[in-house]
C-alpha cells in the first residue's frame, strides 16, 4: 500500500531540520498525517505539495524545536495516523510512555490486551507514521537494548538521552 493511500489527498508537506536529521511532515484538514526522515524529492514524486505557510506544519515544527530545546514534554497537536485498529491501538498506547521513560514490546503487549503479542507489536512500532509525537523510539527489548527504530538507532538513542537529560524539567 503506497503512502498515498493513507494520507488525506489535500495534504501537504513542510520540511524542517532537526538535530535528528531533516524531517518532512504531512497534514491535512484532518490533522497531522506523518513525520518522514525521507527527503523532499520522495514526497514530491508522491504529489504532495509543499505549504511551509500551513498552520498546522507551521504548530508542528514549533512543539518539536520546543521538544528538541527541552522546553516541551508533550505534544498537544490534531494526529490523523491511518493504521489497522491494532495499529491504532499500540499508537495510543505509545503516547501514555510517559517523557523519559520507556516500556518493553511485552509490556506493550500485555497492555493491548494480548500478552503473546509482541511481536506484532514490533510489527506496529514499525509502522508508526508519527515518530517523535508517537514516541516509538522510547520502545526498547526486553534486556533494555535498543531495537530496531525507522530514524536509526543512533537517533533513537539521541531522542533517548535528550529524554532523560531533562526529565526534571
Amino acid at each position: 500500500m503506497s503512502r498515498r493511500e493513507n494520507i488525506d489527498a489535500g495534504a501537504v508537506y513542510k520540511i524542517m531540520e532537526s538535530p535528528v536529521g531533516t524531517l518532512t511532515m504531512l497534514a491535512s484538514e484532518l490533522g497531522l498525517h506523518a513525520v518522514h526522515w525521507e527527503d523532499e524529492a520522495q514526497i514530491q514524486a508522491e504529489g504532495f505539495h509543499h505549504d511551509p505557510h500551513y498552520p498546522l506544519l507551521i504548530e508542528t515544527q514549533k512543539q518539536l524545536e520546543e521538544y528538541f530545546a527541552s522546553r516541551r514534554k508533550t505534544f498537544d497537536l490534531p494526529l490523523a495516523p491511518r493504521g489497522t485498529p491494532f495499529q491504532l491501538q499500540i499508537w495510543q498506547l505509545l503516547q501514555d510512555i510517559p517523557f523519559g521513560q520507556t516500556a518493553t514490546y511485552g509490556e506493550l503487549a500485555a497492555l493491548s490486551g494480548d500478552s503473546k503479542a509482541s511481536r506484532a507489536v514490533g510489527m506496529a512500532n514499525n509502522r508508526n507514521p508519527i515518530p517523535i509525537i508517537i514516541p516509538c523510539h522510547r520502545v526498547i527489548g526486553r534486556s533494555g537494548a535498543l531495537t530496531g527504530f525507522g530514524g536509526g538507532l543512533l537517533n533513537k538513542s539521541i531522542l533517548l538521552d535528550l529524554e532523560s537529560q531533562h526529565r526534571l524539567f
